[in-house]
């Protein structure tokens, strides 16, 4: 058995440890200055390597930081003034801002980017205490390695709970949902729509994974049943919804589509 396997058995078994998160985020806080402190001393060759994958790394993050920004440009107004113009006006056209790119395009640069406009782009903090209540289990009580979701989250269809043995993670049955209801800003309409997925919780990405939805949670909902179709006349089936209160006290999720 590789020793990779060995690894990942052991973390199914016994989790992670409880300051993983903490020492994980102090070590890319840190990585900014061992590069830096790198592009300072390194010669020869392998200068050369470690400046040409920085050189890359910021290319790239200067396309994607491009991508923000709308393209605008100048073009020719349709509307004629009438009456007759001095010469020196005569060579000057007449111009409008336009926007290059339409709507569907630019929303699909925005997506690829990872940049949204959602209806609440900041939200409060859910610590780490508040979203996971300790389980003492089992024989041995003094291993408190099982962690009990307090939030309101979502799974599959077809999800079948571990064996307890290696269960890390309990997610409540009174807790799970499967339906959300979804408003639209345009039509002021509420609809309630199956969830199909958690695509982005704020608080991190080990809680997307778990599928816990707390507020400003970005959720993808079924919207096949409101009949909207794309330009090119296709169905939507999958929209993308943002959660806007707080499920666990409400006892239900309340979300606006992200149009």
């Amino acid at each position: 058995m590789p020793q990779g396997d060995h690894i990942e058995l052991h973390q199914k078994r016994h989790g992670r440890r409880l300051d993983y998160e903490e020492r994980k985020r102090k070590r890319e806080a840190r990585k900014v200055h061992r590069l830096s402190k790198d592009a300072q001393k390194l010669l020869g060759a392998k200068g050369k390597r470690f400046a040409k994958k920085r050189y890359a790394e910021k290319a790239q993050m200067k396309k994607t930081l491009k991508m923000h920004d709308e393209s605008t440009s100048r073009q020719k107004a349709d509307d004629v003034q009438e009456g007759a113009l001095p010469p020196y006006l005569l060579d000057r056209d007449q111009t409008q801002r336009a926007k290059v790119l339409s709507n569907t395009i630019k929303q699909k640069r925005k997506e690829k980017a990872g940049k949204w406009d959602v209806p609440l782009p900041k939200v409060r903090p859910v610590a780490e205490e508040e979203m996971f209540k300790v389980l003492r289990t089992g024989k041995r009580k003094t291993k408190q390695w099982k962690r009990m979701v307090t939030k309101a989250t979502f799974v599959g269809a077809g999800f079948t709970r571990k064996p307890p043995k290696y269960e890390r993670f309990i997610r409540p049955t009174g807790l799970r949902f499967t339906k959300a209801h979804v408003t639209h800003p345009e039509l002021k309409c509420t609809f309630n729509l199956d969830i199909i997925s958690v695509k982005k919780n704020p608080n991190g990405p080990m809680y997307t994974s778990l599928g816990v939805m707390t507020r400003g949670t970005i959720i993808e909902v079924n919207v096949s049943e409101l009949g909207l179709v794309t330009p090119a006349g296709k169905v939507v089936w999958g929209k993308y919804a943002q959660v806007t209160n707080n499920p666990e006290n409400d006892g239900c999720i309340n979300a606006v589509l992200l149009v």
